[in-house]
């Protein structure tokens, strides 16, 4: 579906919004497609190295739990299970670390570097690093804010009866929740690039401290976090176009309802 087929009355745009909009229409499309290409290198990597044992002969849970009681981060725990939804993850909330189930029981480089990373996130949250603050309180935001936005939504629907005679403009309360959620999502896209890298940081240091693995391993780890972070900012990129996006969207459904205005 292109960017302009939900738009009535497109032809009436002006020429500049138009552009615009087949332009980053197309940018994100192109975007997407990169995403997944880098996907699929981070899986056939992720995969090459869950097969490739490290030298300390440990998996990613028993990783974890060392690095985390050292850290002092004893209360933390770390989950035998993992999940889809999840996946390897660090939860504020829970305390806890989720690791998937096929790389937690296993001596690999992918799992030492999980196990680890995700004590870096860990680290973060126990030295009250800012960029991790904010990431906290945005999380709850994005996951349950679109239930407390649904009573805004439903004015903004009234609004447009009321006040528009069902002419489909878009009322101002609508238009600033979905404005917002977009804003939202690129704030938190930014904050979690930058946990991550710091954490990235922070568990390889505390890995060659520790002689968790040799310098080799840390190479190959980079490796790996690398494409994580390409993963991250295409996040980013694709949170930005598709904000942009849906304003030229709304630009463009006001100048086709007052162009049919006038000419009716």
């Amino acid at each position: 579906m292109l960017p302009f087929d939900n738009i009535e009355g497109f032809e009436n745009v002006s020429p500049a919004i138009q552009w615009a909009i087949v332009i980053v229409g197309g940018l994100l499309i192109l975007v997407a497609l990169f995403a997944v290409i880098v996907e699929i290198v981070l899986f056939f990597k992720y995969i090459k190295y869950n097969r490739t044992m490290n030298s300390a002969g440990i998996n990613g849970e028993e990783v974890a739990r060392r690095m985390l009681d050292e850290n002092g981060l004893q209360h933390i725990k770390v989950s035998v299970k993992g999940s889809f939804l999840f996946g390897n993850s660090y939860s504020h909330y829970f305390k806890k670390i989720r690791l998937r189930r096929r790389t937690i029981k296993k001596n690999s480089i992918s799992s030492l570097a999980m196990g680890a990373q995700k004590v870096g996130l860990a680290v973060l949250d126990k030295e009250g690093d800012k960029d991790m603050k904010t990431r906290i309180a945005l999380t709850p935001l994005i996951y349950f804010g679109p239930i407390a936005f649904i009573p805004l939504i439903a004015v903004g629907v009234i609004a447009d009866i009321i006040f528009f005679n069902f002419s489909g403009v878009v009322s101002i309360i609508s238009v600033a929740a979905s404005l917002a959620f977009y804003l939202l999502s690129f704030i938190l896209s930014i904050m979690v690039l930058k946990t991550e890298v710091k954490a990235q940081k922070r568990c390889l240091e505390l890995l060659k401290q520790e002689n968790l693995a040799n310098d080799q391993e840390i190479e190959m780890m980079k490796s790996l976090f690398k494409l994580y972070n390409i993963e991250y900012i295409n996040d980013i990129i694709i949170e930005l176009l598709q904000m942009i996006l849906r304003i030229l969207e709304i630009v463009a459904k006001i100048q086709a309802s007052s162009s049919s205005s006038s000419n009716s």
